[in-house]
């Protein structure tokens, strides 16, 4: 029998040549959900080791700790309890397919004990941290971590049970918990939720994305190298304060993603999974897959139902112990193809299926979202990959792998390029336009002008791109210094333009709203250790002699426009004007218009740009005073369309409108 042909291919035909590889990886995510579920589809059914592994409570108030390690031949929990010595009491028993349990009265352990498993195989031993450890700890005199008991007498109960983020638009507000603050030092969830989330709400923005939530020996990896899946970074706080600074979040009408890491693991062997059991190959790939080739790092093996499980059952803890809306999946280019998209261009359709697609990767990732819209329907998905995988942002049931949304990571490159390469004279809104609009029609995106990649050493941002060494000497208020105000102005285009023709979300991270003049660098050999640039100056932003604040009133108002406007995201973008010559750019969502003169010398009197009939009034425009303009244009005037009789029968006419160089403003139709 005819197998019916997928809607994505349906939708679009230029995948029909490859039909027989899309239906393929369709047909073995619909085998492995029917083989993982019994045939009920239910995964939460299946993704539930972290009820069963782990260290856990006991109906009569004493403990039992699981762990899986097939190769081991003993395994001991050493610890404070125990002078950290290997005794009777604390032999884990084997049981079967693997598995080791040890149970122990209530005064076997006590809230706040440091732990570790002594596992013995044939040939070695080694200390290991129980691989569903939720809370590690790192000894700040010798640097060691320790698994932790946490089980205090009152955990903390969240205040708002059930949430619903809000997707039109999603606005998020990418952030560090370590870097948030202006100090050198590690913030902690608690400075994030008293002094960074009232800014977040007052910005407009409706969703954070926290990155480095996932324990990770490296301070200075960003999080992406992860060693404890299931325990939240210590460095920040206690899991207490996490959970009461994503109630306070929920409370606030803030939706909280957090930036997962399942495309690999650290090697660390003594902190992560490396040869947890003595084995390099029980989580990971056995062969020369084992070791990512670019980011110094180990590869799950998504071919084994046991990582599945591990995996999956990460994805719904999260979920239900800290009440997550849902993940941003770092590295998916990486998992989708055997070369993790190293050296790969993806310029035809073709090269997505040459056989170099990785089927059980992106089988996990399809169960992945299937499991994590069972749990609550409400998640949100966020891929970031950079080859266009068609399909990546679609529902399974269409022949996707079921993200919500993908990143737009073309558009910050392409941004950079530009600074970079073109004089100003040369900033085309053809290019524009077609660069912040070219995407999938049925997949959902993420726009950026840039995120945390952009901010990190060895980068920079658009706004030290733009303006350089020059922020040092010129962002008083009252200095005209030329390069300062050219860097601002083109600031506030950019990140207009790019918010204003998003079609799912839009990100910014932490502090490039208003231009933070450093850059990343994390403590590190040879930086001295140092935090002064691992931290966001507040300070600066909040002084009313400096021009950054400036450019926050600008971000805040173009989010609260575009978040005040339901359904944003999904309104019609409709060109009204585009001409390379004048390097004029108009286009209409709603009764919205945004014009944009990227002219760096003229200005434009009477500038006809061709518009629905109507009267238009303005809403705000870069040029004003309040976000560091000349305030040239008067925003108090109504603007009428002026007929043409060309254009009588589309019931459009001339809208008339004064045009200072390098501005950009907001109208609404009346």
């Amino acid at each position: 029998m005819r197998r019916k042909k997928l809607k994505l291919i349906k939708d679009d035909p230029w995948l029909e040549p490859f039909e027989p590889a899309i239906t393929r990886r369709h047909i073995e995510a619909q085998k492995k959900l029917e083989e993982l579920t019994g045939g009920t589809g239910k995964l939460t059914h299946f993704a539930n080791a972290h009820i069963y592994y782990g260290l856990h409570r006991t109906d009569d108030g004493g403990w039992v700790l699981r762990e899986w390690a097939p190769n081991a031949t003993q395994i001991y929990v050493v610890g404070d309890f125990n002078g950290w010595k290997e005794c009777a009491p604390y032999r884990m028993r084997h049981t079967d397919n693997g598995n080791w349990e040890l149970s122990l009265p209530a005064r076997g352990l006590k809230h706040g004990d440091l732990f570790k498993l002594r596992v013995h195989w044939s040939g070695g031993e080694g200390e290991r941290i129980p691989a569903y450890a939720t809370r590690v700890v790192q000894d700040p005199t010798t640097h060691v971590f320790s698994a932790q008991v946490w089980a205090p007498e009152e955990p903390y109960q969240f205040r708002v049970k059930r949430f619903k983020p809000r997707r039109d638009p999603l606005l998020i507000y990418e952030c560090h918990i370590g870097m948030a603050q202006d100090r050198e030092a590690v913030g902690s969830y608690e400075e994030f939720r008293a002094n960074i989330l009232p800014r977040i709400v007052k910005m407009g923005y409706n969703a954070i994305q926290i990155m480095a939530i996932q324990e990770h020996p490296y301070y200075g990896s960003f999080g992406y190298h992860v060693s404890s899946f299931y325990a939240a970074s210590s460095r920040f706080g206690t899991p207490d304060e996490l959970k009461r600074l994503i109630d306070d979040a929920h409370a606030a009408g803030i939706a909280v993603i957090m930036d997962i890491v399942h495309s690999h693991a650290v090697k660390n062997e003594v902190e992560g999974l490396g040869r947890f059991d003595g084995t390099g190959d029980l989580y990971f790939y056995g062969d020369g897959r084992r070791e990512h080739p670019a980011w110094d790092s180990l590869c799950f093996d998504y071919g084994k139902d046991a990582v599945l499980n591990f995996l999956l059952s990460n994805c719904r803890y999260w979920l239900e112990e800290y009440h997550f809306d849902g993940f941003r999946f770092d590295g998916v280019t990486s998992m989708l193809y055997y070369n993790h998209g190293l050296g790969q261009s993806f310029t035809s359709y073709a090269d997505y299926y040459n056989g170099g697609e990785d089927t059980n990767a992106i089988t996990y990732l399809t169960l992945a979202n299937l499991l994590i819209h069972q749990v609550n329907r409400n998640a949100i998905t966020i891929a970031e990959e950079m080859s266009g995988m068609p399909g990546l942002a679609r529902p399974f049931k269409d022949g996707g792998i079921g993200f919500d949304y993908r990143m737009a990571m073309g558009i910050p490159d392409y941004w950079i390029k530009t600074i970079k390469e073109n004089k100003d004279e040369d900033w085309h809104p053809s290019s524009i336009f077609w660069e912040l609009t070219n995407r999938r029609v049925d997949e959902h995106t993420i726009s950026y002008a840039e995120s945390h990649d952009q901010a990190l050493v060895g980068d920079k941002t658009i706004i030290f791109r733009l303006i350089d060494k020059d922020m040092y000497w010129h962002m008083m208020v009252g200095d005209h210094d030329a390069t300062v105000e050219r860097g601002m102005a083109l600031h506030k285009m950019v990140r207009l333009v790019t918010a204003a023709t998003i079609n799912g979300g839009y990100l910014n991270f932490m502090g490039n709203e208003w231009g933070h003049p450093e850059w990343i660098d994390f403590p590190r050999e040879g930086n001295g250790w140092s935090h002064k640039y691992a931290r966001r100056q507040w300070s600066l932003v909040d002084r009313d002699d400096l021009k950054y604040k400036f450019l926050l009133k600008w971000d805040c108002d173009v989010m609260h426009l575009i978040g005040g406007t339901h359904g944003f995201e999904s309104l019609p973008i409709v060109p009204l004007w585009e001409k390379d010559d004048d390097q004029v750019l108009a286009f209409m969502r709603g009764d919205l218009v945004f014009v944009f003169n990227f002219n760096p010398t003229q200005s434009f009197e009477d500038y006809g740009i061709l518009a629905p009939e109507g009267h238009y009034q303005g809403e705000f425009d870069s040029d004003n005073a309040c976000y560091g303009g000349y305030g040239n244009i008067d925003e108090g005037v109504t603007h009428f369309t002026q007929p043409d009789p060309l254009y009588a029968e589309q019931h459009k006419g001339w809208l008339r409108l004064y045009l200072p160089a390098r501005t950009a403003m907001v109208l609404r139709r009346g």
